[in-house]
């Protein structure tokens, strides 16, 4: 990492991730980040990876009043339904530099994008719905979504990566770390913070306890508000 991180869990998939010149906040659905946004000197680049209620929140939009120099960085599925100052747009496969940052967007294995963003040598992912969905399904629906994550992996492992947001979802049941587990293994993020696990914030205990000895140093940040600085 080039500089001190500060991370603040905010809720689900969720964080603000403070560098030295900037404030970047993932996936906004609920949490206290409206004062920060609204009081930080730093520059403020917002991330959503799609559409889907629990990545985005419109209220995101009210805060350009107060900051008209928001950066908002969005999956192309996202229809904000109003104009919208400093918006990138990206689809999987895309490169841009903006805000004095680098963002590369990956396919899902859902909808949207998941992103990696490097910021003064600090290089960040948010994984957004990527993840293995490994639902108890038919066979072929199982060999589809196995095929399809693994094939994003093998894209995704190219990439350097100091810290790490991903998907430990309790939905997925004795599954739920399947997605987690290949990422650490072939990608091999320097910091994995669990995400995308709602109201079961134990899973994230359990997960901790399971990879134990793994290369990634696991972090847990599971309650609102809760904060991790990294060096």
């Amino acid at each position: 990492m080039g500089n001190p991180v500060k991370i603040k869990f905010l809720y689900h998939s969720g964080f603000c991730v403070e560098t030295r010149k900037n404030l970047l906040l993932f996936d906004y659905y609920q949490g206290e980040a409206e004062g920060l946004v609204k009081s930080t000197p730093k520059q403020v680049v917002i991330f959503c990876s799609h559409s889907h209620p629990d990545h985005f929140n419109p209220v995101i939009l009210d805060w350009q009043k107060d900051r008209p120099d928001i950066h908002y960085i969005f999956s192309r599925d996202i229809r904000p339904g109003q104009r919208v100052e400093n918006l990138h747009y990206l689809v999987p496969d895309e490169t841009i530099e903006t805000a004095g940052l680098k963002i590369k967007a990956f396919n899902s294995t859902d909808i949207g994008v998941a992103f990696w963003v490097e910021d003064e040598g600090t290089r960040i992912f948010h994984a957004g719905d990527l993840n293995w969905w490994y639902w108890i399904d038919t066979p072929e629906e199982m060999a589809k979504a196995e095929r399809e994550f693994k094939e994003e992996i093998e894209i995704i492992k190219s990439e350097d990566i100091d810290i790490a947001f991903f998907p430990v979802d309790p939905r997925l049941e004795k599954n739920y770390s399947a997605g987690a587990e290949y990422f650490i293994e072939k990608v091999g993020p320097k910091v994995f913070i669990p995400m995308h696990f709602a109201d079961s914030p134990e899973i994230t205990d359990e997960f901790r306890n399971a990879m134990k000895g793994c290369p990634s140093r696991i972090i847990i940040l599971n309650q609102k508000g809760q904060e991790e600085i990294l060096l």
